[in-house]
């Protein structure tokens, strides 16, 4: 046990489920390295369960059998999670700074996971093969700066799966005009984890195109 983590909540088995042994190890990894490669804070490991990796993996629902790409993967917060999660999923994890890049690199091989590949690019610069069917991303940015670097990534149909916090509506308001611009539409705030997980997830949803 390591020390100052959090302790395994029991939502874990049902959210991870047959994927748990992966999900903890990840779990372990980050937090025996996260804060000296400065993927997480120094007061997230009481949390990071429930914060972090739980927060992530109830995205995992949502997404289609198909290409998703995942925009400031950073610790691998939710790609790599939801890449546990869904292996029938083809991740692409986009991250530009190089030691993060690292981390995803090692991790992937070391949890063998092999619907994952890694891109070391800022999002409005990665040179992907053909359009993604989803796109997601967490604490990258507000959404009126966060839909104009994922949005061109994503194929007319696909959908934006973007995790926010409890403010996401005063985003949308402030990003109704990039919004429009970029033609994202039946948008919706999904609130997940009610009743499950002790801290919810929402996650801003649109279609694209």
């Amino acid at each position: 046990m390591i020390e100052g983590l959090e302790r395994e909540p029991h939502a874990a088995a049902h959210i991870f489920g047959s994927h748990l042994e992966r999900g903890r190890a990840f779990t372990q990894a980050l937090a025996r390295q996260g804060e000296e490669l400065g993927l997480i804070g120094p007061l997230e490991l009481p949390r990071l369960w429930t914060r972090h990796i739980l927060n992530s993996a109830l995205v995992a629902p949502l997404l289609r059998v198909g290409r998703v790409g995942d925009v400031g993967s950073g610790a691998g917060l939710p790609g790599l999670v939801l890449a546990i999660v869904r292996p029938d999923v083809s991740f692409t994890l986009i991250e530009p700074m190089e030691r993060r890049v690292t981390w995803l690199e090692r991790q992937v091989q070391e949890l063998e996971l092999d619907n994952v590949d890694v891109i070391r690019a800022r999002a409005e610069e990665a040179k992907l093969k053909g359009a993604l069917d989803q796109v997601t991303a967490r604490a990258v940015s507000a959404l009126r700066t966060l839909i104009p670097i994922t949005a061109p990534l994503v194929r007319p149909g696909g959908e934006l799966v973007l995790m926010k916090g409890a403010g996401v509506d005063g985003e949308i308001t402030a990003a109704e005009k990039v919004i429009r611009k970029y033609h994202v539409h039946d948008t919706e705030v999904l609130v997940l984890g009610e009743g499950v997980t002790d801290e919810v997830t929402r996650v801003f949803r649109g279609v694209v195109g």
